[in-house]
């Protein structure tokens, strides 16, 4: 039998208007009935506890708890009774009894009793493989098995966008048939990333989370957490470092049903795929979120020569229909070793209110005669700074 707690017993609530037929006839009988809550008999709240009926459900993250009683219904007592739990997955096969002694007797009408505990780490099809072997007066060796089958459901696995800042988000479903009390949801960073929860709105006095002051996840419902995670320092620097596939983090997830059974899911490292940047990268270091129309601002770009090899390199910046460059074009960076970084300061206007594209940098290496281009580096909002008579 599985170990579950008990659940608040709820009522449907029948109401109907004074007016009609049944006038308060269906009041009265909520305000009697004893499972309904005083004052509060038009809502499905209950204060009265019901055992579990069935099996019910079992979550990826949940303990799962059964209770094995071995009884001996016959006249004869038994001897070398050994009782041994396995729970079989996919994957492995792992013993749950608490011991593998064998109990010397066993009596008639008695009882040998077992409670077993397993936290689950894996999704799909578990058995509950029950094998219980004895010996009969005669000296006859005896041996039986039961299987218990059930499924365990797993949360949607989170989502990552690919760029220097990583921005996770983990999408958490309460699959429960009731709601859950969501008591931390945390990423703890690898080694090369440091990480900023973007759940909470910060005010001038404290900071408020996004899901409000009571974090209840109703049944079915999905909530979205959302996390930027930033190369440190120390690797950011080093290009070669953050190619390839990288390990990002762990999801560390922890909730409660509504009597408080704990529950705790803790993903497996993340990982995500670097973007690639050829021989030459380039990033931005400094750009403001607004600018003002036709009125010059200034921009950052980090060039980093990702090669094995020094580069010369020659910047050439070419307008779009809304963005104009404000320089000299087709003038020379000079040698860059590999691994280093050259930072360059530039200035742009817009022609075009709205949301604009940065766009039009080349970097020429004049030794293999090869061109590279940069178009959507960044976006900025362009805005008029003038108010018109009229407004």
């Amino acid at each position: 039998m599985r170990l579950t707690k008990p659940t608040l017993f709820t009522n449907m609530p029948v109401t109907c208007e004074d007016r009609d037929l049944p006038g308060d006839l269906f009041v009265r009988l909520m305000k009697d009935d004893p499972s309904t809550v005083k004052g509060a008999e038009t809502l499905i709240l209950g204060e009265m506890l019901t055992l579990p009926q069935n099996f019910g459900n079992i979550f990826l993250g949940e303990t799962f708890s059964s209770y094995i009683s071995v009884h001996n219904d016959s006249n004869q007592v038994v001897k070398d009774i050994l009782v041994k739990a396995d729970l079989q997955t996919s994957s492995q096969r792992l013993n749950l009894s608490a011991s593998n002694s064998a109990v010397s007797e066993l009596k008639p009408e008695c009882c040998i009793d077992d409670v077993i505990h397993h936290e689950v780490k894996e999704i799909g099809t578990h058995i509950l493989v029950c094998a219980v072997s004895y010996t009969t007066q005669t000296g006859e060796k005896l041996y039986f098995r039961k299987f218990f089958k059930f499924q365990v459901s797993s949360f949607p696995p989170p989502s990552s966008q690919s760029t220097d800042e990583v921005f996770l988000e983990a999408q958490i479903q309460n699959i429960t048939t009731s709601p859950m009390f969501m008591e931390k949801v945390s990423l703890e960073p690898s080694m090369m990333y440091n990480v900023t929860e973007l759940n909470s709105v910060s005010s001038s006095s404290e900071s408020e989370s996004t899901f409000g002051r009571m974090s209840y996840l109703q049944p079915l419902d999905t909530r979205q957490y959302l996390y930027c995670l930033k190369p440190k320092p120390e690797f950011a620097e080093k290009a070669v470092v953050i190619k390839g596939v990288t390990v990002i983090g762990k999801l560390d997830i922890v909730w409660k049903t509504n009597l408080g059974e704990r529950g705790r899911l803790q993903t497996s490292q993340l990982q995500r795929m670097a973007p690639g940047y050829g021989d030459v990268r380039l990033s931005l270091e400094l750009i403001p979120d607004t600018v003002s129309l036709e009125e010059p601002f200034d921009i950052t770009c980090k060039i980093t020569n990702c090669s094995e090899r020094t580069m010369d390199l020659v910047l050439e910046m070419c307008n779009t229909r809304s963005v104009h460059w404000c320089g000299v074009s087709g003038r020379q960076l000079g040698k860059l070793t590999p691994n280093a970084s050259l930072s360059i300061p530039l200035k742009l206007l817009s022609s075009v209110q709205g949301l604009q594209s940065i766009s039009g940098l080349r970097l020429t290496d004049t030794f293999l005669k090869r061109t590279y281009e940069y178009d959507d580096i960044a976006q900025v909002c362009v805005v008029c700074p003038y108010t018109s008579p009229e407004s």
